[in-house]
């Protein structure tokens, strides 16, 4: 993992620059827009709904943390995964983007549960707000990061792992 403190001024960006953030699925409809196709380029969307933690996960989410798709996953589950650090540093940020209604960029080390070892994920997030503008939940896209991959605030378009 590589969080440099303090962590929202370095990881954090406001809500009108998510385009940004997503571009490289978000330009593509046809990959933004298939599963299959995410998951084989190591990329996976997900939603997490602040009333009951509940998650939703696309296939490639679901390769990432190394988990049979399509069964529900505790967010409690998910969070076990992350290193330590990684883990305070994502909890951290996901507090922050609640109460600032910011998103945030984080590269964190995960735990893969089907015994895949160790890995590295970029994990792009953003709050839904509803229509009072409260938030409600967060969304995003998390990318499964070569060895060595460097830091960035983005996808990167020209890491794609193949899984």
């Amino acid at each position: 993992m590589r969080p440099i403190e303090p962590l929202p001024l370095h990881h954090s960006w406001p809500l009108y620059e998510l385009h940004e953030h997503l571009a490289p699925v978000a330009l593509d409809p046809s990959l933004a827009r298939n599963d299959a196709a995410l998951a084989e380029r190591g990329l996976g969307l997900w939603h997490c709904d602040l009333k009951d933690d509940s998650l939703t996960w696309t296939a490639g989410v679901y390769d990432i943390f190394g988990l049979e798709r399509h069964i529900p996953v505790p967010r409690a589950l998910s969070v076990s995964l992350y290193a330590p650090e990684s883990r305070l540093a994502m909890e951290r940020l996901r507090t922050y983007a609640i109460r600032h209604r910011r998103g945030f960029t984080l590269d964190v080390d995960i735990h893969q549960a089907d015994a895949g070892g160790q890995c590295a994920m970029r994990l792009v997030a953003a709050p839904v707000l509803d229509d009072l503008g409260d938030v409600v939940g967060l969304h995003g896209v998390k990318q499964l990061l070569p060895h060595g991959a460097l830091c960035s605030k983005r996808l990167d378009p020209t890491i794609f792992v193949m899984l």
